[in-house]
């Protein structure tokens, strides 16, 4: 056992304060990263205010974390002291069930290990990236690439990995034209990340306030929301609309967008439930779907794809005693594009 430094939540809905948490020993399999960065996701906040359900406290969140190898256990295989590595959303998985042997852990019919405010297999509270250091299997360690700083790699951890795993799996390319709804910590790594695999993109956006950064991330068009033109002209345009807001949409309206065979793919999450009109689904084969992160190989995956096309996050790099306000700002969208920790400073 260690302990280490975190930021945690000591409480629901309460500010984060500086603490210590403990850290297993490492074991056979375990690395040991000492943290340089962690991303603050909108979920953290969901999950520090309880609003997914009840929580686990004192909670250190952070699932968007990119580090360097310090220490291996005596059975590792994959990495090396030195390498530079990163942990997303889970930490581990049952490694049985057909999901997790298909490579998609994130499903596991068992459920997976969350890298915070979960429980892992020996009955311990999992304690995430707003901390100096993690003690991870190495199994669910991804390599990140020299050519991808650590800073602006580690909200590809979710925000990338988020985005990359519905493009993927709904066959985004060229010839298929894509609209991401809200350019926020998600949506902006949707932009990158879909026209870098050859689509069209339109970004969908309440205003036309980040029109310039829009067009300047790589969309082709951006539209606003809430001109009711947006609709009409943009009817049956769309291959895929993935939706990155944590606010309830009027789903029927955005059905109205997509092409025949469609697809409307949530990967925000909204604490309200909506309401959709079947009409809309029936007339035309379209869908509506959810998706969340990628599995690990799917993750590696992305890491490398990205280093490739020289995509990294959009960051505000902030000291650890900035978090609270962050959350604040977040919480308004008052962020260009992610927060990210320096965790040189917790």
């Amino acid at each position: 056992m260690s302990t280490v430094a975190a930021y945690a939540a000591p409480a629901p809905k309460a500010p984060l304060e500086r603490t210590t948490v403990e850290r297993r020993a490492v074991g056979a399999h375990d690395v040991l990263i000492d943290i340089k960065y962690a991303g603050i996701c909108h979920s953290d906040i969901h999950q520090v205010n309880e609003g997914w359900g009840q929580g686990i406290f004192p909670m250190v969140p952070g699932h968007e974390i990119a580090g360097v190898v310090v220490e291996v256990g005596s059975e590792v295989t994959r990495f090396t002291v030195g390498e530079h590595v990163g942990v997303g959303c889970m930490v581990d998985s049952c490694r049985e069930c057909d999901y997790c042997l298909r490579g998609l852990e994130q499903y596991c019919a068992n459920g997976s290990t969350m890298t915070y405010n979960g429980i892992d297999r020996n009955g311990e509270v999992t304690y995430g990236g707003y901390s100096k250091q993690i003690v991870v299997d190495e199994n669910y360690v991804v390599r990140i690439p020299d050519s991808l700083p650590l800073d602006v790699a580690a909200p590809l951890l979710c925000a990338g990995i988020t985005l990359y795993s519905p493009l993927k799996h709904w066959n985004v390319g060229p010839g298929k034209k894509v609209a991401i709804v809200g350019l926020g910590g998600l949506g902006h790594m949707g932009v990158k990340i879909a026209r870098a695999l050859g689509a069209e993109v339109t970004v969908l956006s309440q205003s036309l306030r980040k029109k310039d950064d829009g067009l300047a991330l790589g969309a082709h068009d951006y539209r606003a929301t809430n001109d009711p033109s947006t609709f009409s002209e943009l009817a049956g345009k769309f291959d895929v609309i993935v939706s990155t807001v944590s606010a309830p949409l009027d789903f029927s309206a955005y059905l109205g967008l997509l092409k025949t065979e469609g697809a409307l793919v949530n990967v925000g999450a909204p604490e309200e439930p909506i309401s959709v009109n079947l009409f809309g689904l029936i007339g035309g084969r379209k869908t509506i779907a959810g998706s969340m992160i990628g599995g690990i190989a799917e993750t590696q995956e992305m890491l490398d794809f990205c280093a490739e096309h020289g995509l990294g996050a959009e960051i505000e790099l902030i000291g650890a005693d900035q978090i609270n306000v962050a959350y604040d700002r977040v919480q308004s969208s008052d962020v260009r594009y992610r927060f990210v920790i320096d965790t040189a400073t917790i």
